[in-house]
Order: structure tokens, then sequence, then C-alpha cells
């Protein structure tokens, strides 16, 4: 019977890890379930984010708007001034804080400016 006995034991316990892990394992559908609620709670609360955060996107969208309108003609006015930005230092600050920037000494000459002096044969600019 001892010999009976010693094998039952040893299949039981070689048994019960393997049923342990049939239970342990949730059926597939409700992974599934799982994974489609969480779709729709991140879905949710992105969508209430995006509710909450409109009326100030709508706000800083027009400000930019504003700003690109009143900037506008100057940006224009600086693009016209530097020909190029490789033909300048990079900004010097000075001790009273005005900022300075040096064109190079290699540069070519700067272009003239439209509708501003125009130098004569000399280099010269009238006053």
């Amino acid at each position: 019977m001892k010999r009976i006995i010693a094998p039952s034991l040893i299949a039981l316990s070689l048994a019960a890890p393997l049923a342990a892990q049939d239970r342990l394992e949730p059926p597939a559908g409700d992974v599934e379930e799982g994974m489609s609620l969480l779709e729709r709670g991140i879905e949710l609360i992105l969508r209430g984010f995006m509710d909450e955060m409109e009326p100030t996107i709508d706000q800083m969208q027009k400000g930019l708007e504003g700003a690109a309108k009143e900037l506008g003609p100057a940006i224009d006015q600086l693009i016209a001034l530097f020909d190029d930005v490789r033909n300048y230092e990079a900004p010097e600050r000075l001790p009273n804080g005005d900022i300075i920037i040096r064109r190079r000494p290699d540069a070519p000459p700067p272009a003239p400016l439209p509708g501003g002096p125009v130098p004569d044969e000399n280099g010269q600019i009238e006053l």
C-alpha cells in the first residue's frame, strides 16, 4: 500500500500547479473586453481634455494671428536689412545692455535698401 500512496501523492502534487495555472488565466473574451474598456476610457479622458482646452487654444490662435499681422511689416524690413545671416557675426551684448550684430569683415558689401539712399560712385551717401 505504501507503494501506491507515494506515487499518488507525487501525481497530486504535480497536478495542483497545473490546475492553478488554468484557473489564473482569464478567458480570451475578458482580455479583449478589458482592452476595449481601457481604450474607451482613454478616449473619454482625451475628449474631456480637448473640450476644456478648446477656448484657450482658440484664444492663443487669435493672439498669434494678431501678433503676426502687427509684426509682419517689421519682420519684412528686418529680412530686407539682413541680406544673408552668414554675413554677420554672433550677437554681442554690451555692458550697457545694448545688443549689436556686427557684419563680418570678409562679407560682400550689402545691397542698397529699397527706397533708401543710393551711394554715389565713390560709395558715399549724401545726407
